[in-house]
């Protein structure tokens, strides 16, 4: 009788740990899924490798230039890095959204010259 009481407890044992377990790796995978579907909150927040200030707002959310896909949340578009030189991929978001205030490439700002003819 002694042995069926410590298995009982062996097997509660065993279920409360399982249990916790299950539970663990559930919300992990909850958390890792929230965090790889949910949208940005900003563009601009999304820590962009290209940051791009429009002069007006945009009504687009999303869009494809130069190959890659840009956030854009009001003035704000940001997007990856792509193969193509800055100014190129400048110019192809501004055929797309409009003329561009200001252009940064992994912190690097366009100067005037070149986002003159961004904008060209």
């Amino acid at each position: 009788m002694a042995q069926i009481a410590s298995r009982s407890n062996r097997f509660d044992f065993d279920t409360g740990a399982r249990l916790a377990a299950a539970t663990l790796a559930l919300g992990y995978t909850f958390a890792a899924f929230g965090a790889v579907l949910s949208p940005a909150p900003a563009a601009a927040q999304s820590g962009g490798f290209y940051v791009a200030e429009l002069v007006q707002p945009t009504e687009e959310t999303r869009t494809v230039a130069s190959g890659v896909a840009w956030r854009c949340a009001g003035s704000t578009c940001a997007a990856p890095k792509a193969a193509s030189r800055p100014l190129r991929v400048c110019r192809e978001l501004q055929r797309k959204v409009g003329p561009v205030a200001s252009f940064t490439a992994h912190g690097e700002a366009l100067d005037a010259e070149d986002l003159a003819c961004c904008n060209g």
